[in-house]
């Protein structure tokens, strides 16, 4: 994860949040208040959101000690202790909602995709996300679907080339498509083809993408299609697959499923702040 985008982001996060001044904690503690809180699980799954921690806290009072019992990755247990900050309260308290927001949805989007990847156990096959999702948060998104097992997709439009049904439409083909990138592109960028028929598959393969995409395929057309693509051409199934078809998908050897899920219909971890004040209030 890129550091000095996260402590940007995080910046940003605290300025919409705090505006001018947190009224609520200025006007009850003063600079000096020292406090402590201790964030624990209150659900089951896959902690991630170590750096969310560390650094957001570390924005708002340099000097805030941070002491970790859970990593990125770790399994949570209703109960668990993750992690236990000291500092200025008025820190503290203008810091959490950021923060628990941020490690509430990282969490659970680990928590998903450790679930979706166990279904492949036994394959070669690897859970993938894709661009759906939160706008302003994709590298953490993305950073918490690695914690849970998964892989990344492209992380934009920049970094793959993938032909749609658009694409393909307005290019007059699939081979049209192919050879007009090629022509226009380095060697190592990758072309990535979605396919929904056999006859554009087999136009894919002579064409000679390097990743075809098998869009809403059932895993029955999945294990007819597969056989007819070359090794060197990573497949990949997308559209419609669930948590409970995951496995019969994987057990037909495709080399990836992306889910959209993973980041787009997610559910909040939860996770809770204690909070112990040191000294008296200000007034």
């Amino acid at each position: 994860m890129n550091q000095l985008k996260l402590k940007q982001m995080l910046t940003d996060f605290f300025n919409e949040d705090i505006g001018d001044h947190d009224l609520s904690a200025e006007l009850l503690f003063s600079i000096d208040t020292k406090g402590e809180f201790t964030l624990f699980s209150k659900d089951e799954g896959i902690f991630c959101g170590e750096s969310i921690i560390q650094n957001g806290f570390k924005l708002l009072d340099e000097q805030a000690h941070i002491t970790f019992f859970k990593n990125d990755g770790d399994a949570l247990h209703y109960g668990d202790q993750i992690a236990k900050i000291s500092g200025s309260i008025k820190a503290l308290l203008s810091g959490e909602r950021v923060v628990l927001n941020l490690i509430q949805r990282m969490s659970a989007i680990a928590t998903k995709t450790a679930i979706a990847v166990a279904q492949t156990e036994g394959t070669k096959t690897k859970i993938c996300d894709t661009r759906k999702t939160t706008p302003g948060l994709r590298m953490l998104e993305k950073y918490a679907v690695t914690v849970g097992g998964g892989f990344n997709h492209r992380n934009g439009l920049y970094d793959c080339v993938m032909l749609k049904d658009n694409h393909i439409s307005f290019a007059g083909g699939i081979t049209e498509a192919i050879q007009i990138v090629k022509k226009n592109i380095g060697h190592t960028v990758k072309i990535e083809v979605e396919v929904e028929t056999k006859e554009d598959l087999l136009e894919a393969i002579k064409a000679e993408a390097s990743i075809i995409m098998l869009d809403n395929c059932s895993p029955e057309q999945l294990s007819e299609w597969l056989p007819l693509i070359p090794k060197h051409i990573v497949s990949e199934v997308s559209g419609g697959i669930t948590i409970d078809t995951i496995q019969a998908y994987a057990k037909s050897g495709v080399d990836c499923i992306s889910l959209g899920a993973l980041t787009h219909s997610i559910n909040a971890f939860d996770i809770s702040a204690l909070v112990k004040i040191k000294e008296s209030l200000k007034k």
